[in-house]
């Protein structure tokens, strides 16, 4: 047996961070900030990939390749993204999120900077695809996590608002893309795009780390709490020379891991219903924006007005985002509903995307597409916190982006192949639309896990007061 005595300093600490630590989220105050520093970041990373395909035009035409292969520029910067995600959560809690975010900043410019020297598509995989890319895991999940901690109540509008960053630079960017190409060349305009990537250095100056009651778990192996890990290690040490038993320090070891990745995650049956869903959401999220301007040439519509189509969509997803945001926040129906609604609506109009033929027609496809997309992008979010709970936002984010890696991975090249075989961009927005209902099955999977739960939780309540009642 040990003595109480030698764990009291340890317990004694353990209270003392507790107790000084406020609980709950301010919703408020310096939290707008972060919500500016998202917005950012939301624009610098999905905006400038949503307004790639400018650049994919230009770099197929360039390089004389096929669509298959210029497309695995964007699928690999979105795949890296993704699959970085958990990295970037993990060195955020090992070191912080502000020192991450700038370093994911500085590669992301890197990594642009490079490719507008590239001499074939192998350096731009490397370069725009995994430089640039893992620079966004970097600064996006960060990001977001604090966004998390920052709200509660008002959790729907603070991502709702930040998610709009995505939209509102994809607006500015893509004609703006289109004019530096005419003016500086491709590689003129990503190399002006490497220096604008920088600005993601300033998002990560923005965040400033809120104070949050942690559970007691939590506070072992935090860079903040490297007092109370050096004691809990010197009490591990006095204990083991009195328990020969490992269990204490494989416990510890234990309670590290979990706190820089919680793998116990995937033991969790929601989150990894939830995670199919983004899998194949992300096979037909990303493969519309970046075949849409192709699309549009290919019908002859001239290269402004081909590009004014994401400005188009962007305008409309802003909307989209800002009132099903608001909607989300009211508490009117279930988040889970509004997402399984707006999912199979997106689905359909990329279904009926083929039939246009003109700007008119693409013009109403692009406003169409962006309010629904707008209305699925503002509230996914807030959906996984209710699935794993807000203290486990960090890693379940990191591991939702890890496994929708593969969606986003093999999105746009398996357009592209559909593509190249029948020679018509139309077919990319069939497959697009195919894998939304898929991924609506999901949800409806998921609905399904959260009546049954819930019915056990009413049983289990019934039951302990039929116990009071009876004691």
């Amino acid at each position: 047996m040990v003595a109480d005595d030698t764990l009291n300093p340890l317990m004694e600490l353990q209270r003392k961070r507790r107790t000084v630590r406020p609980t709950g989220p301010p919703d408020g105050g310096y939290g707008w900030f972060i919500v500016l520093s998202t917005f950012l970041v939301f624009g610098l990373t999905f905006g400038v990939i949503k307004s790639f395909g400018v650049f994919f035009v230009e770099i197929h035409h360039y390089f004389a390749t096929t669509v298959t292969a210029s497309s695995w520029i964007t699928s690999i910067a979105v795949a890296t993204l993704h699959f970085g995600a958990p990295i970037g959560s993990a060195l955020s809690a090992y070191f912080s999120h502000r020192c991450v975010v700038i370093v994911g900043g500085l590669l992301s410019s890197i990594g642009m900077v490079a490719g507008s020297r590239a001499q074939d598509l192998m350096q731009l995989y490397i370069t725009v695809g995994f430089l640039t890319g893992f620079g966004y895991a970097l600064t996006w999940t960060p990001t977001v996590t604090m966004l998390g901690w920052y709200f509660e109540k008002r959790r729907p509008v603070a991502n709702a608002l930040a998610s709009t960053g995505e939209c509102i630079l994809t607006f500015i960017l893509t004609p703006s893309f289109q004019f530096l190409v005419d003016q500086f060349s491709w590689r003129g305009a990503m190399l002006i795009l490497g220096a604008l990537q920088l600005n993601l250095c300033l998002c990560g100056a923005l965040l400033r780390p809120l104070d949050r009651e942690v559970p007691a778990k939590e506070l072992a192996a935090n860079g903040k709490d490297l007092e109370l890990e050096t004691l809990s290690q010197t009490y591990t040490r006095k204990i083991s020379a009195n328990r020969p038993s490992p269990e204490q320090n494989s416990e510890l070891l234990k309670t590290k891991i979990i706190r820089y990745v919680d793998y116990t995650l995937i033991a969790n049956g929601r989150f990894m219903v939830y995670s199919m869903f983004g899998v194949f959401a992300a096979l037909g999220f990303f493969a519309p924006s970046l075949f849409l301007v192709p699309y549009a040439r290919s019908k002859g519509v001239e290269e402004y007005q081909a590009a004014s189509l994401m400005s188009i969509s962007s305008a409309l997803d802003l909307s989209g985002r800002l009132i099903f945001g608001w909607v989300a926040n009211l508490r009117l129906v279930k988040t889970i509903h509004q997402l399984f609604v707006s999912v199979i609506l997106l689905a359909v109009i990329l279904l009926l995307c083929p039939l246009a033929a003109t700007f008119t027609h693409l013009a109403l496809f692009s406003a169409s597409y962006g309010l629904v997309f707008g209305a699925t992008v503002a509230i996914h979010i807030t959906v996984l916190a209710e699935v794993v709970g807000v203290e486990k936002l960090g890693s379940a984010l990191g591991f939702f982006m890890l496994i929708r890696s593969s969606g986003g991975l093999l999105g746009p090249p398996l357009a592209g192949i559909f593509i190249d075989e029948m020679n018509d961009y139309g077919v990319g927005f069939l497959m697009a639309g195919v894998a939304l209902i898929v991924s609506a099955l999901f949800l409806l999977l998921l609905h399904q896990m959260n009546k049954k739960g819930q019915h056990k939780r009413k049983d289990s309540a019934m039951e302990n007061e039929s116990r009071k009642v009876d004691i």
